[in-house]
């Protein structure tokens, strides 16, 4: 009997790990799947070793880093001494993931990471972890192919799973009914992020914009879009002061009905990006982190359509020219010049075309039934 654990972190990996589980057990339903999820692994047939209530408290304080590292010793354990899996699959949370792998080194346990973290991005040392301890990586771009062949890494390159899981547009004339907006006005959303450090740094300034903007463009109306996992109570102490229509739980929906978008960095630009819908990137964070972030990033991109297709088509707006004025600037150049419009729309056309059409988790799935044969 073929065993294998999935290590996931946070609820955007448990949905990619549900998806993994589905076909490996439509294939073969007697592998056993164990592992760290979520209603989504679990559904998909895998008992869950714990859930993400687990991992989502962590962060700086003292009590949680001995919590984190406490659940790291439990999980390993578990898997060495107890499951005994034939395979390990990592996804994403590349710090708890890839210390687990440093404690199943010389077990005799494959190791398979799926969403490695962004070496390309900062931290690039961080390469010799993967190295040292993952037996093969499953990237979800293509740009990432060489860079751990050059390292003598084994990987594939599955695709990324927006492009088979993101759905279609929605219904721009159902969607404006159901939540009281005028078909006939241009509408432009924001999204200030999935976390409260995110909310803290950027909805002020995100809502100021859009009120000097509605003021300047009576024509224009605003949506912001309420991330399901914050709480109403986290969302209602930073979104305040405002009349500006808010929408839960229906990102993407939002996303492909806008005229135009003011996000905080982040997957969901490459969400945007392949709904074609033009945006721009703000960001702002503590002075120190960012200087700490500007001595170990590898590249000066921040938004992955530009990083995908290596050109500036997205404008980002980071620290420093993070304010209003910037921001009011290149939404009503978005929204009123045609052309830079146009060639913009076009220009995100080219994301989806660079990460090709692979079924991403078809394709993890099969990595996995294979190494167990």
């Amino acid at each position: 009997m073929k065993k294998v654990f999935i290590i996931t972190g946070e609820y955007s990996g448990d949905i990619h790990a549900g998806k993994v589980a589905e076909i490996i057990k439509s294939k073969h339903p007697e592998i056993v799947i164990e592992g760290i999820g979520g209603e989504n692994l679990k559904n998909a047939g895998a008992k869950i070793f714990c859930d993400h209530s687990k991992m989502s408290g962590f962060g700086l304080n003292f009590k949680m880093l001995v919590d984190h590292l406490a659940l790291e010793k439990k999980v390993a354990d578990y898997i060495l001494n107890e499951y005994k899996p034939d395979l390990v699959l990592l996804i994403d949370y590349g710090t708890f993931n890839l210390r687990v792998a440093k404690h199943l080194k010389g077990s005799g346990i494959k190791v398979f990471h799926y969403i490695p973290p962004q070496v390309w991005a900062s931290r690039k040392w961080r390469i010799n972890g993967i190295k040292k301890y993952v037996d093969k990586v499953l990237c979800i771009f293509p740009f990432e192919i060489d860079m751990y062949k050059e390292h003598g890494i084994d990987v594939h390159y599955c695709g990324h799973p927006l492009i088979k899981q993101l759905p279609g547009k929605a219904d721009k004339e159902a969607f404006f009914k159901k939540h009281g907006l005028d078909i006939q006005r241009p509408l432009v959303s924001i999204f200030p992020g999935s976390r409260p450090i995110e909310l803290h740094f950027l909805a002020k300034t995100f809502i100021k914009a859009a009120k000097k903007l509605q003021k300047l463009h009576p024509e224009l109306q605003f949506c912001i879009s309420h991330a399901p996992n914050l709480s109403d109570k986290v969302f209602d102490k930073y979104i305040k002061d405002t009349d500006f229509k808010v929408i839960r739980g229906e990102n993407q929906a939002l996303l492909s009905v806008s005229d135009s978008l003011i996000l905080a960095s982040g997957t969901v630009a490459l969400e945007a990006s392949l709904y074609q819908v033009p945006m721009i990137i703000g960001y702002q964070g503590p002075w120190l982190i960012y200087l700490i972030y500007l001595l170990v990033r590898c590249i000066k991109k921040v938004s992955l359509p530009n990083i995908i297709t290596g050109k500036d088509i997205v404008p980002e707006l980071i620290q420093w020219k993070f304010n209003v004025d910037n921001i009011c600037y290149e939404t009503e150049k978005l929204l009123y010049d045609k052309k830079y419009r146009d060639d913009t729309i076009n220009m995100l056309g080219e994301v989806k075309a660079k990460l090709s059409d692979k079924y991403s988790a078809q394709e993890v799935a099969e990595d996995i039934i294979k190494a167990l044969a």
